[in-house]
């Protein structure tokens, strides 16, 4: 993978830096490029407004907040956490993974991660002086695909744990549930931690969001993180969350306390109140989404790209070999000049480079009249 996070700056950076110089659309980085629901957002004015938040909130997060994670957990999944030993609010998800692979990872140690991967993922595992060992997801069938014997054949006595991402940025896949009992059978076989990252859990268009704790044997052994930023559309905010058992939550506290110590005080207020909003929230933001995930990939296609259209999240992967290309990061490096949008390489997110080189992901997370125009100018390919 490329060390873009040792100095210099990250892939998404350069791309969002290039579509401000050339003023191109930029579908690179995922952000919505509106806000989410009014009430979220007057609910964290009133928080502000009552000196709620203004000052350090609790370490763990506000209990307002936790008591509404832990509400959902149970509501959507019967998973049962007590808001005050099992829960941590976090600097969004970001922060989250970083603490728990400092907390739970020693040096040598080996993590398993489905390749490609999220970026911080790599820097995560560096900082906490554990080994990156990446099972590939590879396209087939229009969809990307894990294999179970891979993984299995990856687990070796220096194991401490595996960073599972469902549903997986950047391929949008979303694990099945045949898929996900296999990986806990082989957690609990080789008596393996797991730390899922679970941030598009409510972006999900086929199939359906299982989180690994729910299965057999799986409560004890896994750390569940998820944030508000996907789902509620406040990236800025930056509330996440850790669940898990008392012992594995403390450890990531522990590390937790000297990042950021605590963040986001009137913003966990207003979180705690989405979290309770009605079904027909949710089910408008993924009809949205649905509607534009199948505009884009359909331009896209038109466009002569192959297109790997997803099941899950708010990106899509494409691949660039039909137009007579093979470098995605020259390709996306030209792209704006070309015809005014921007993407990302998916390169930067696999250790064997070769293997991502021509796939480019875009992001649907914009208006309908931006992705619309952005669909216009790929004609031009």
């Amino acid at each position: 993978m490329t060390k873009e996070w040792l100095g210099g700056t990250t892939i998404f950076a350069e791309m969002s830096a290039l579509a401000v110089r050339t003023g191109a659309i930029n579908l690179g980085q995922g952000f919505p490029d509106t806000d989410g629901p009014e009430e979220v957002r007057e609910a964290a004015v009133r928080a502000l407004r009552e000196g709620k938040g203004n000052q350090y909130p609790p370490g763990p997060g506000v209990p307002e907040l936790r008591t509404a994670i832990a509400e959902h957990q149970l509501k959507r999944y019967g998973l049962v956490h007590d808001p005050d030993t099992e829960v941590l609010v976090t600097a969004g998800a970001t922060e989250a993974i970083a603490a728990a692979l400092l907390a739970l990872v020693e040096s040598g140690d080996e993590v398993i991660a489905l390749e490609p991967y999220y970026d911080s993922y790599a820097a995560c595992i560096g900082m906490a002086g554990g080994t990156r060992v990446p099972v590939t997801l590879r396209p087939r069938n229009g969809a990307y695909h894990l294999d179970l014997d891979e993984l299995r054949d990856a687990v070796t006595d220096r194991t401490r744990l595996i960073l599972l991402n469902t549903p997986h940025n950047p391929t949008g896949t979303v694990l099945t549930r045949e898929e996900l009992a296999a990986v806990a059978e082989l957690a609990v076989e080789r008596d393996l931690l797991v730390v899922t990252d679970e941030v598009y859990e409510h972006l999900v268009f086929e199939g359906e969001h299982i989180p690994l704790a729910s299965f057999p044997g799986m409560r004890e052994r896994t750390l569940t993180i998820s944030s508000a930023g996907k789902t509620f559309s406040f990236t800025g905010w930056k509330v996440g969350w850790v669940t898990g058992t008392p012992e594995l939550v403390t450890a990531v506290r522990s590390a937790k306390q000297f990042l950021t110590y605590v963040a986001s005080g009137p913003f966990q207020y207003a979180i705690a109140e989405a979290l309770r909003l009605p079904e027909s929230y949710l089910e408008g933001l993924r009809a949205d989404l649905r509607a534009k995930r199948d505009l884009l990939s359909a331009g896209l296609a038109a466009a002569g790209f192959e297109v790997y259209r997803p099941a899950g999240t708010y990106f899509v992967t494409t691949d660039i070999r039909p137009l007579g290309e093979s470098d995605g990061f020259a390709f996306c490096r030209a792209l704006p000049e070309r015809c005014g949008v921007v993407a990302v390489p998916n390169a930067v997110f696999y250790d064997h480079q070769k293997q991502g080189a021509p796939f480019v992901r875009f992001a649907f997370c914009k208006r309908t009249g931006v992705l619309e125009e952005a669909v216009s100018r790929l004609r031009g390919l």
